[in-house]
């Protein structure tokens, strides 16, 4: 397919956030862009600023007609669209050029030097670490994220076309039809069982994901994975590692062993060890394509998160919000260990939106350890996304395994309440459903009361 003889675009599950970076992509290319999705958001809003035309009711007498001629439009779709979508099953049958939104961005990469950040936890912020170090570094790239980049408050950085940066996803293998120059993997935890069955056949797709590498190119890989190529881990033998750290006001202090050079006192302010060791993916990734150290090191200083991933939306002496987008146990692991390295000596409140009821008992005793940990926990029902519910699988029946005398099932409608009753110093709220939606309302009532 030619790219450059297409004139309009249209995305079925616009407001999606891949979805929605391919769309700002095109809007800058001058495209004439629109959608539709299944409910309003912030990021359909902010698609609209832009001139994009949208609409939430799956009808195709809603569509503008700029998008019926076959020669000059593409369809894009999410693979979270259920099947027997009018507007999906109408654009198919009628002949239309329709691309999964992961076979899109194979072809908007494959004549750029790409980049892709692949794995389980992690991909989003390497990611977006990734492409404010190489915009701050004046590289022609363009960055599609897996969320709004503080820095930028988009999910798109663009300062030229001749490289990309990518989140490679694994889910529904869609990382397969990626060409990438430079590839890290940051984990292989068992994941989207619901697609692939097996753990066994998780690794077995990152390995084809590696074999997808272009000749000459490179993999970087977490110390520890069953992958061979450029290691890089925190306080060991890796070819990239990180070293001395320190903890100065919030903000980590370390130096960085390069297979050349050593960094010194790079400052870096996400809290927690994962989120140093997707520093490091990222600057490993910048060394080798070309950028120099110094400027890497001041550009990671520079870098403010991705919104949802460990957010402060209060933060005094007497209480911090804080919001994460967590949704798997090995993550909720990572966010409780980097609120007790920075706040040992508070007591922690969660609130917890399980993702997915097949999520929820494939790692149902995985999940029951993670939330055991925190001093309390209040649980919310399971946000099903694109599934039907499963019998037995209930977020009162996961409460019943978790090994902690201060948990309570509640709903959003009571949650200020509940919150309300806790002496909890730090409150966090968890999960990739629409728990985020709570977030405004806490910030609100908690602001009004200190």
């Amino acid at each position: 397919m030619k790219l450059d003889k297409i004139h309009n675009i249209y995305f079925i599950g616009i407001g999606g956030i891949g979805m929605s970076a391919l769309a700002r992509y095109f809007v800058a290319k001058g495209k004439c862009v629109g959608g539709y999705d299944k409910t309003p958001s912030d990021i359909t809003k902010a698609l609209n600023a832009l001139g994009v035309k949208i609409h939430f009711e799956d009808a195709i007498n809603n569509i503008d007609d700029s998008f019926f001629n076959k020669e000059t439009t593409l369809i894009v779709y999410t693979p979270a669209v259920p099947k027997g979508h009018a507007e999906l099953d109408y654009f198919k049958s009628e002949g239309y050029q329709v691309l999964k939104r992961s076979q899109l961005l194979g072809l908007i990469t494959e004549n750029t030097f790409c980049l892709a950040v692949a794995g389980t936890h992690g991909k989003t912020t390497t990611t977006s670490i990734l492409g404010h170090l190489l915009k701050v570094c004046n590289v022609p790239v363009t960055a599609f994220l897996g969320g709004i980049s503080e820095n930028y408050d988009s999910n798109l950085i663009i300062n030229g076309t001749e490289v990309s940066v990518v989140e490679a996803d694994e889910f529904d293998r869609s990382f397969l039809t990626l060409s990438p120059n430079l590839a890290g993997v940051t984990s292989m935890d068992a994941d989207h069982l619901d697609i692939y069955g097996e753990a066994s056949e998780l690794i077995k797709s990152f390995e084809d994901f590696t074999k997808k590498i272009k000749p000459k190119g490179k993999l970087f890989v977490k110390n520890g994975l069953p992958l061979s190529g450029i290691t890089y881990g925190i306080e060991d033998d890796s070819d990239y590692t990180i070293q001395n750290i320190k903890i100065e006001n919030g903000t980590y202090v370390f130096d960085v062993q390069t297979p050349k050079a050593v960094l010194k006192n790079i400052h870096f302010n996400l809290p927690g060890r994962h989120n140093l060791s997707n520093a490091l993916l990222a600057l490993a990734m910048a060394v080798e394509y070309g950028c120099p150290h110094q400027q890497l090191a001041n550009a990671l200083a520079s870098y403010k998160g991705v919104k949802r991933r460990f957010t402060y939306h209060i933060k005094t002496n007497e209480l911090v919000f804080i919001d994460d987008y967590a949704h798997h146990p090995e993550e909720i692991n990572a966010v409780h260990q980097a609120v007790r390295e920075m706040y040992p000596d508070k007591k922690v409140l969660a609130v917890f939106q399980p993702h997915l009821y097949s999520r929820t008992r494939d790692f149902a005793d995985e999940f029951a350890n993670s939330l055991a940990q925190f001093d309390e926990l209040l649980l919310l029902d399971i946000y099903p996304a694109r599934e039907l519910p499963i019998e037995g699988v209930t977020s009162q029946w996961l409460l019943e395994k978790i090994n902690n005398e201060h948990k309570r099932l509640v709903n959003k409608s009571n949650l200020l309440i509940e919150l309300r009753k806790s002496s909890a110093e730090v409150i966090l709220t968890i999960g990739a459903g629409d728990i985020g939606e709570e977030v405004k309302h806490i910030k609100k009532e908690f602001s009004l009361a200190n």
